[in-house]
């Protein structure tokens, strides 16, 4: 039997309430006063933590299937590069946690052209996750924004074990999971599918280039072009009001990330 996509947004919305309640209550039990005199106590508080923010991110992927239907999204005109260095800086503040290098490549200053802000995130949190979450420590995680012969593209690129070459043509099906060997099964395997939908969503594609071995390239491509209309404030997911950038890579993350001394 298939699964009807269109009651996963209407769960998520049920599950955010009862999951703000559970941690607000856990935030009671340990403040953040007692947390920062206690060391053994923040240690399991992070764990809370973490698994809220795992939770949080689910419900987000949850909320997202919308992008399955592979419908045009709503474009605004924003600078590009400004957009792609934020969430590189959000995230590589995050990467010595992991014991990662990461870099951000890209030769222009700044370019306006029409993308989806709210999904485009979801797209490159979610590619650099995965980059987080494969690429061994001490290895390398690379942020690369081109535009060339009338495309954006935007890739991420890691130096972890690589993918079989089996693998890669399914990577971006529902419920598939990346293909690389993977930790304890986390998430429902939406992530690239939801990429996909995402990059279709744009007029454009999702590819993937990989040597085991050697580490695995993903790459967004879309038409650069303008759409004329204004950038809009409303968010799409939600973050909780905590540290979106820390939620969008909880699955990657150790559990010292999530500790007081960490926030």
């Amino acid at each position: 039997m298939d699964l009807d996509l269109s009651l996963l947004p209407q769960a998520a919305a049920q599950m955010r309430g009862a999951l703000s309640n559970l941690y607000f209550a856990a935030a009671r039990l340990a403040p953040a006063a007692a947390r920062e005199l206690d060391p053994e106590l923040d240690g399991k508080a992070a764990l809370v933590d973490q698994s809220y923010y795992r939770l949080i991110r689910l419900v987000n992927n949850l909320s997202a299937t919308v992008y399955l239907n592979e419908e045009p999204l709503p474009l605004r005109d924003r600078d590009i590069v400004e957009f792609t260095a934020d969430i590189f800086a959000k995230a590589a503040s995050l990467a010595p946690l992991r014991g990662l290098e990461t870099r951000l490549v890209c030769a222009a200053d700044s370019h306006i052209c029409a993308f989806c802000p709210d999904a485009l995130e979801q797209l490159l949190y979610q590619l650099l996750s995965n980059a987080f979450k494969f690429t061994p420590p001490g290895g390398l995680v690379t942020v690369e924004l081109r535009l060339t012969g009338g495309r954006v593209l935007l890739s991420v690129e890691d130096t972890g074990p690589g993918i079989a070459p089996e693998r890669l043509e399914s990577l971006f099906d529902s419920y598939h999971q990346a293909g690389h060997p993977a930790p304890p099964s986390q998430g429902l395997g939406l992530g690239l599918a939801l990429c996909q939908g995402i990059a279709k969503g744009h007029g454009g594609v999702m590819t993937a280039e990989s040597r085991q071995g050697k580490g695995s390239r993903f790459t967004f491509s879309m038409p650069d072009r303008l759409s004329g209309a204004t950038l809009s404030d409303v968010r799409f997911d939600y973050g909780g009001g905590f540290n979106h950038a820390l939620m969008a890579l909880s699955d990657s993350m150790p559990p010292e990330a999530f500790g007081i001394r960490s926030h």
